[in-house]
């Protein structure tokens, strides 16, 4: 009678062995995906709160330095960041996304063994009324990232990737300064390149 309990319980043991290995990788991509899901959606609010702080910046068209063209045409000069550019909607660009954090400022330029390359969160802003537009309009301001679904596991798999767009509209408060391309969607953007890789 013993014989048949120690049977039957090494029987049992190697059972449970052979269920925990088919259930172990199913779990595990279960808790990874949910830990990615939850990656993806900071990232997502995070591009939306940084879109809302730069349609407010371009709302109220803000300027580091402005200034005059001597012809009563208001400026305004980016240089103290660094934007070489005439047209303050770039230099605007370039000052929301130099305010973001992480991965949506840097990107990963470096790529590991467990994720890949990626390039940082691009930021566009359009004027929906174009040439147009006056105090009182819309001015959308966009952040865009894509974003590589399990990127730890990337290398080996392809895996799909998503772009996260963070989208914000406010009406304008004063007039774009002189020079400024008040293009319609998808708008002027910085850095110009695809978000992404």
């Amino acid at each position: 009678m013993s014989r048949w309990t120690n049977n039957s319980l090494h029987d049992a043991r190697d059972a449970a062995l052979a269920e925990l290995a088919l259930v172990l990788p199913l779990l595990l991509l279960l808790l990874l995906g949910m830990l990615d899901f939850g990656k993806a959606f900071n990232e997502w609010m995070n591009s939306t709160h940084l879109a809302n702080e730069g349609a407010r910046l371009a709302a109220v068209n803000y300027c580091p330095n402005p200034g005059s063209d001597g012809s009563g045409n208001l400026t305004c000069d980016w240089s103290s960041i660094g934007c070489g550019s005439s047209d303050a909607n770039v230099c605007l660009a370039q000052y929301i996304d130099n305010q973001a954090s992480s991965e949506l400022k840097n990107g990963r330029p470096t790529p590991s063994a467990y994720s890949p390359t990626q390039k940082a969160a691009k930021v566009c802003i359009y004027y929906p009324n174009g040439a147009a537009t006056k105090v009182g309009d819309p001015v959308t301001v966009y952040v865009q990232v894509t974003y590589r679904w399990l990127n730890y596991v990337a290398r080996r798999t392809s895996l799909a990737s998503t772009v996260i767009k963070g989208s914000a509209t406010m009406r304008l408060e004063s007039q774009p300064y002189f020079g400024t391309t008040l293009s319609t969607s998808p708008g002027t953007c910085y850095p110009g390149s695809p978000a992404g890789s």
